[in-house]
């Protein structure tokens, strides 16, 4: 029988769960179970508040070892005898702090502000990124003026764009301010002003000028960090309208026009279709090899890119309180326009 024993005292926090680390022996009855079960059974014979729910977070965060070795699949399979460790981090803090990180803002007033966010800052604190988000700089830029609908993790926030992914995006600064974006964003554009444009470097030219992808997303059954194309019973509805920019061979440049906005949706639909972003390091991996087909610098910087290149260049809107038609355009930034001056040479 499984059996969890403190490797140091372990604590309560206010939140009800237990921080500390802890070992789990795994007995002749438990062998071959699922990582994530026994280590559910072992912490409710404990009295540990930690759910299935929190271990399989923990799993996949990578706090539990076997042996001396990670382990962030909670399917594996356990075999008797052998020891597995979890570490329960301490509670991140409930409210993010201010921080002064570097914005480009592209417009401000008093009740919203647009962001030209660069590639690698993630928009509000998560598993993994307590700070150092666009939330944190926000906080810091407006002080007590941002919009607290989203509530204290991702205030103001009414859209976001991925970590890797660069570009326009509104933030509000005041409640009415969120209330009216969020409609705004909540139609997609349909019957009001939303424009969302964005300039995606992709693997592979269209046979076509233009055309649109619509097929519904949702988690990959597989990896539950991915999104996939699923029946529409099980997903949620998204369109993708793009059209070809230019061409470079072996690579294009089309413009991306969301007819919604779900996760990782460009990306997603544009793999679909043959054609991932270059540099996807999540739904391109098999395209890998095309960068060595390319000549001189192309190759070296196709290669060497760091991100999905992928880039939010148009957004626009009706302003929530003034009425005032917005629109705003934000420039390839230098790793995407030296990309492009690589492809076109």
């Amino acid at each position: 029988m499984q059996t969890l024993r403190d490797a140091q005292p372990a604590l309560l926090d206010e939140a009800g769960g237990s921080t500390g680390l802890f070992h789990v022996e795994v007995g002749s009855e438990q062998a071959g179970g699922r990582l994530d079960r026994v280590l559910a059974e072992a912490a409710e014979a404990a009295g540990l508040p930690l759910s299935r729910t929190r271990l399989q977070r923990l799993i996949a965060e990578g706090h539990v070892r076997l042996g001396e070795t990670p382990i962030t699949d909670a399917r594996a399979k356990l075999p008797a005898g052998s020891l597995v460790t979890i570490a329960v981090p301490p509670p991140e803090p409930a409210e993010p702090i201010g921080q002064d990180i570097q914005l480009n803002v592209v417009f401000e007033d008093d009740h919203l502000i647009v962001i030209d966010k660069p590639a690698g800052l993630v928009v509000h604190p998560s598993a993994g990124h307590a700070d150092g988000t666009l939330v944190n700089a926000l906080i810091a830029h407006c002080g007590d003026s941002l919009s607290g609908i989203g509530g204290v993790r991702r205030p103001g926030i009414v859209h976001r764009l991925d970590r890797d992914t660069s570009g326009l995006l509104v933030v509000a600064k005041t409640d009415a301010a969120h209330a009216g974006l969020a409609a705004i964003f909540a139609d997609h554009g349909r019957s009001g002003s939303l424009v969302r444009d964005y300039h995606a470097f992709v693997w592979g030219v269209p046979d076509r000028p233009s055309g649109s992808v619509e097929a519904a997303l949702g988690r990959d059954v597989h990896n539950r960090l991915k999104v996939a194309i699923v029946p529409a019973h099980r997903g949620r509805h998204a369109v993708t309208h793009w059209s070809r920019e230019a061409t470079f061979g072996q690579a294009a440049l089309l413009r991306c026009r969301l007819e919604t906005g779900r996760t990782h949706q460009i990306r997603v639909h544009l793999t679909s279709i043959g054609h991932p972003v270059i540099g996807d390091a999540t739904y391109g991996t098999g395209f890998r090899t095309k960068a060595d087909r390319l000549e001189g610098p192309a190759r070296a910087i196709a290669a060497a890119l760091s991100r999905q290149a992928l880039h939010a260049t148009t957004l626009g809107f009706e302003h929530p309180i003034t009425g005032d038609a917005m629109l705003f355009h934000s420039v390839l930034p230098p790793d995407l326009a030296s990309l492009a001056a690589a492809l076109q040479g």
